[in-house]
Parts: structure tokens; C-alpha cells; sequence
């Protein structure tokens, strides 16, 4: 699974940030490409459609694209942000500041809870998990301040 080390990494001990000058240069940098979680979406819907109507022999339609909203809308936001908090995709419709977030901190608590959330996990899982394996629940908290998954969730367009 993972391998964690026995103490948490020294990153958790102070503030999540990467060093100023690697997130300045992420954000100002040329080769900066800003992506849509919206647009991305649709293409993704667009080919789950595609699928589900080639394996029906008809087209699915709106039906097919509210399915897809359902069952996966969720996750790829989710996916999207970890991205953004790592710093591999910058996705406009998520907070500037968040980008690269995670760049440089890796291992112990950090990247069990990462995992969790990565998994489809909410808060309260992860501080169940946490009571329950004894992790430290002040950095623990601490953490899941940092990352305010449920502020991050982004509406879809049909409102589920």
C-alpha cells in the first residue's frame, strides 16, 4: 500500500506551502497552460455518450450525460483539484492560491489523507480513520483545514 515513514515528515509542522519561488514560477511561468474542469467535463461526458449509445445501438442523449453527471461528476472534480494542489494541471475554475499546494510534500499523514480524498473520501472518513489508527488528529485537523475539500466542490451545470 503506502509506505510511510514512523515520524510525520517535517512539512507538517509548519504551514502547507511550497517554497514561494517554486509556486511564483508555476503561476507566472510561459509554459503555464490553464484548463477548465467545465470543458474537460463535457469532453468527458461527450465520450461516455459516445460509448453508451455505440453499446446500445442508439443514441442516449441527455439521458447519457446526466448519467455520466451522477456517477462521475464528483470524482473528476476531485481529481482535477488534486492535480491543481500537486501542481501538475492548473484548472482555472479552482483557486490560484491552491496551485501546487502539495509540490514538495510527500509521505506520512500528508499522503495517507491525500490518498483518502484521492479515493472519494470525505472529512469525517479520514478522522474516523485517524481515531481509529491513532494518527495524530491535531495535524491530522490541521491538514484537512489546509486542503478545505468542501469548499472546493464545483456545481455541475445540471445541478444534481
Amino acid at each position: 500500500m503506502h509506505d510511510a515513514p514512523p515520524l510525520p515528515p517535517p512539512a507538517l509542522t509548519r504551514p502547507f506551502a511550497p517554497a514561494p519561488s517554486a509556486r511564483r514560477e508555476a503561476l507566472t511561468g510561459a509554459t503555464l497552460r490553464r484548463h477548465s474542469v467545465y470543458a474537460e467535463a463535457e469532453r468527458s461526458a461527450d465520450l461516455y455518450k459516445w460509448l453508451e449509445s455505440e453499446r446500445a445501438g442508439r443514441d442516449l442523449g441527455e439521458a447519457a450525460l446526466i448519467r455520466w453527471a451522477r456517477l462521475h461528476w464528483c470524482h473528476f472534480v476531485r481529481a482535477c483539484w488534486l492535480e491543481h494542489l500537486r501542481g501538475v494541471r492548473y484548472w482555472s475554475e479552482i483557486d490560484r492560491s491552491d496551485f501546487g499546494l502539495l509540490q514538495g510534500v510527500e509521505g506520512g499523514l500528508v499522503a495517507e489523507v491525500v490518498a483518502m480524498l484521492r479515493d472519494g473520501r470525505e472529512n469525517l472518513d479520514v478522522i474516523l480513520w485517524a481515531r481509529d489508527a491513532k494518527a495524530p488528529m491535531d495535524e491530522l485537523l490541521r491538514i484537512l483545514e489546509a486542503l478545505d475539500v468542501n469548499s472546493r466542490r464545483l456545481p455541475h451545470r445540471l445541478d444534481l
